[in-house]
């Protein structure tokens, strides 16, 4: 896995951009299952946040790959993907101060909710970016 320092220059500032992501992870059926997320960097790692009882989190409870799509969101045509795998989680505070930065970084505000949310920790296998 590389780390996010690592990554492609252009896949790198739409990760710190609040960019418009899709995260796809695999239902138990083999299926794709793909929502939109907050994306961020924390530490080497590329973070989201999500329930730990939602489909996202139970589908990669059984496999942790996972891919995303990313774009600009003023301009969808700046764009990049990602592969790799969920390598771990942070809970506690840890965890509450990376959701409160992807919340300030989208919304400018912390998360409102206080309960109920986990920051998962993708590393990366593969990243690319392009622009049009």
């Amino acid at each position: 896995m590389k780390p996010v320092s690592e990554l492609p220059k252009d896949v790198r500032r739409l990760l710190e951009e609040p960019s418009m992501a899709h995260l796809a992870t695999v239902l138990p059926d083999g299926a794709p299952h793909s929502v939109p997320v907050w994306l961020g960097i924390e530490g080497e790692h590329v973070v989201f946040v999500t329930s730990p009882e939602s489909r996202k989190a139970r589908n990669i409870a059984n496999d942790p790959r996972v891919a995303i799509s990313l774009a600009n969101r003023d301009n969808w045509n700046d764009m990049a993907y990602l592969r790799g795998g969920v390598v771990g989680q942070l809970e506690g505070d840890a965890g509450w101060a990376a959701i409160d930065r992807l919340a300030q970084k989208y919304i400018g505000a912390p998360y409102p909710l206080r309960t109920g949310r986990v920051a998962f920790l993708i590393g990366v296998d593969t990243a690319g970016a392009m622009s049009f």
